[in-house]
């Protein structure tokens, strides 16, 4: 009997037949005059330099892929990503040269020559024969020591990912401007961080990345707080059929441990899919970089009460059905973990 080696399993061959049909689209895009174009994305960054964000892929030499609204998300997901095209990155003083990875996507930490101050800066990427396309980085206070993490579906906005049908076709057919908000829950988030200047606030989302551009004019819309959105790529690999939604936000979690080490987070997040799960693993490894966990409650019936995640010891697991039922619960929480100690009284006689 023959041994199927891993090139011949299906996974294998369907990753070459997609990876085949893209480089025979974008071999016909560029005979047509296409050239590659990048879309910058929000990055974040500390004083000592910024995690930057992008993606080139092919387009019209007339068109700029990033100035593109009013799509329906199933056209914004027909595009021909590029990867191994270098980029020019310019942060401040400092410039720098990436190259597109897999996907099309440029994800790289830029340190800079100057310290990066406290707030907003800008970053501009550019490609030869092309306008610079710039997009903001939030530069986190090295006095913040509080930030906060919120899941996109069915925590900042309304999926339905119980619903798989429902939710694919609000994807596929809808825009931010039909999209509806999660009552209450842009103002627990400013609750977050209230008082905390230039403290770091992080979107994550199992959604692709060809929809950071609606997801980020919603949140703006509906008055979140600002911050970089950490998103995915859809489509085979040579390892899965599909994207591993679990180990992306899992990932994501584990690089903000590792560029922000002093910061605790409070993750806020929904208890329709793996949020709970995926949070109280961060915690447990992590139990001095979690301030609290939040969860939306989506499904008919949960606990009534907050109660610890298992394995996260003493951390305040916060439920509610929205944000203006959890805002409440988290006032609470950080009222107490800001009191002073209550000192004990001294015995008499000692």
């Amino acid at each position: 009997m023959t041994r199927r080696t891993s090139r011949n399993t299906p996974l294998a061959v369907a990753n070459r037949v997609e990876t085949g049909v893209r480089d025979l689209l974008a071999r016909g895009a560029t005979r047509r005059g296409w050239t590659p174009a990048v879309i910058a994305y929000p990055g974040y960054g500390t004083a000592g330099g910024a995690r930057v964000l992008g993606r080139v892929l092919l387009a019209p030499p007339t068109v700029e892929p990033s100035s593109l609204r009013g799509i329906a998300g199933w056209r914004r997901l027909m595009t021909l990503e590029m990867s191994d095209v270098d980029v020019q990155v310019d942060l401040r003083t400092t410039t720098a040269q990436l190259t597109s990875g897999s996907a099309g996507l440029v994800d790289d930490l830029v340190s800079t020559d100057t310290p990066l101050p406290p707030g907003q800066v800008e970053v501009s990427f550019r490609l030869p024969g092309r306008e610079p396309i710039s997009a903001p980085v939030h530069v986190a206070a090295p006095t913040a020591t509080t930030g906060v993490v919120c899941d996109i579906d069915d925590t900042a906005w309304i999926t339905g990912l119980r619903h798989p049908l429902r939710a694919a076709w609000r994807t596929l057919t809808g825009s931010s401007s039909t999209r509806r908000s999660v009552p209450g829950m842009a103002r627990l988030l400013s609750t977050a961080v209230e008082g905390i200047e230039h403290a770091p606030v992080v979107y994550l989302s199992n959604g692709p990345w060809n929809l950071l551009g609606p997801v980020s004019r919603f949140l703006e819309r509906h008055h979140f707080p600002p911050g970089p959105l950490l998103m995915t790529d859809w489509g085979t690999s040579p390892e899965r059929w599909f994207r591993d939604g679990r180990q992306h936000k899992a990932s994501a979690l584990e690089r903000l441990a590792r560029d922000f080490p002093d910061v605790r987070w409070i993750l806020v997040g929904d208890d329709g899919e793996h949020d709970p799960e995926i949070y109280a693993d961060f915690a447990s490894t992590h139990p001095d970089q979690v301030e609290a966990i939040l969860l939306r409650q989506v499904r008919p019936s949960g606990p009534a009460s907050p109660a610890p995640a298992e394995g996260a010891g003493d951390l305040p697991v916060l439920r509610g059905a929205d944000g203006d039922e959890l805002r409440p619960q988290l006032e609470q929480h950080l009222r107490r973990d800001q009191a002073p100690p209550r000192r004990r009284p001294t015995p008499k006689g000692g």
